[in-house]
């Protein structure tokens, strides 16, 4: 089958491509490139295009027999989602919406949707569920829960089948090296703590340490990008097969504090990360740890790569051979 992954030359989206191409589909990247790389679209062709170019996606229904849509293109940085809503409701949501009315028009019926777990706005319990309440606390978040309103009410009324994962803390690299993270700027906290061990930053920013949590550090729920890239699949079988919509977390059920990851990078490069402690950020919520029961019933989904010690050394080994941070 033929899959249009729209954000394909990113980071989740080019290992969901390879994942794609490995189980016998042929991925057809769509990216403006703004974020994502050429060089990292390997496993099918590329279509240079925006989401805002109407006529241009109904091109590409027209010209490739797209069997299903995986998609990815999104504007992602928190902090900038509240200093410029505008342009993250435009991109996030109205481009979003041209995706789906080219799909319709062109009878295309299927969708996975890359969400995330901001849509869950501040944790209230310890482990979050696909029911725990909805309540985004900025724009970038309200944004991803907008589309799934959309993939459902499109799914109602116009059969659509769709399912949307939301995310936890994407990390990791491609065990093979083919493919990796290079985002510019950095904002994920393994990257950076790697780069500050390699002496590429000056030091690594610790945002509170008065957290309640064993160490005072504010806990997370890694989950390695492979795997991520697996439940894609997972998803779009499931659809194919007549799998009801809906929404899954993904994650691993279990968080590792901020301090953990940086023994973890200390222990595996070998290499101190000189820190620097900062007050923490508004927002930032002690613990965000997913309960993934639901991905792993009905999906067949398991993480089989997310151990921490596997999520960094595969991010070591990819930092240490890179491109370059301007190249795409």
């Amino acid at each position: 089958m033929r899959v249009l992954v729209a954000g394909g030359a990113g980071y989740i989206g080019s290992h969901t491509a390879k994942a794609l191409a490995r189980a016998g589909h042929e991925p057809i990247v769509l990216d403006n490139l703004s974020h994502g790389h050429r060089w990292a679209v390997r496993w099918g062709p590329l279509v240079e295009m925006d989401l805002a170019d109407s006529a241009g996606l109904r091109r590409i229904f027209q010209d490739y027999p797209i069997g299903a849509v995986i998609h990815f293109a999104a504007f992602i940085a928190v902090g900038e989602s509240v200093s410029a809503p505008a342009k993250y409701f435009r991109n996030n949501v109205v481009n979003t919406m041209n995706l789906l009315d080219a799909m319709r028009e062109s009878g295309v019926g299927r969708i996975v949707f890359s969400s995330t777990a901001a849509v869950y706005g501040n944790p209230q319990q310890p482990l979050i569920g696909e029911d725990h309440p909805q309540i985004p606390v900025n724009p970038y978040g309200e944004s991803k829960l907008m589309v799934e309103r959309l993939l459902s009410w499109y799914g109602k009324a116009y059969g659509l089948e769709w399912s949307a994962l939301r995310y936890f803390n994407a990390a990791g690299a491609d065990a093979d090296g083919e493919t990796g993270e290079l985002h510019h700027p950095e904002t994920h906290l393994i990257p950076l703590a790697i780069a500050a061990a390699h002496e590429d930053l000056p030091a690594l920013q610790v945002f509170g340490n008065d957290y309640e949590t064993p160490d005072g550090t504010a806990v997370r729920d890694y989950i390695h990008v492979t795997d991520l890239a697996a439940a894609h699949l997972k998803a779009l079988e499931r659809l194919g097969q007549g799998g009801s919509s809906g929404a899954f977390n993904l994650g691993t059920g279990q968080g590792h504090s901020v301090r953990e990851v940086i023994a973890v990078v200390e222990r595996v490069t070998g290499r101190k990360v000189p820190l620097q402690q900062s007050p923490r950020r508004a927002g930032d919520a002690p613990v965000l740890v997913a309960d993934p029961s639901r991905a792993c019933r009905d999906l067949g989904w398991v993480s089989r790569h997310s151990s921490l010690d596997e999520i960094v050394e595969t991010a070591w080994e990819w930092y240490r051979r890179r491109p370059a941070a301007d190249s795409k």
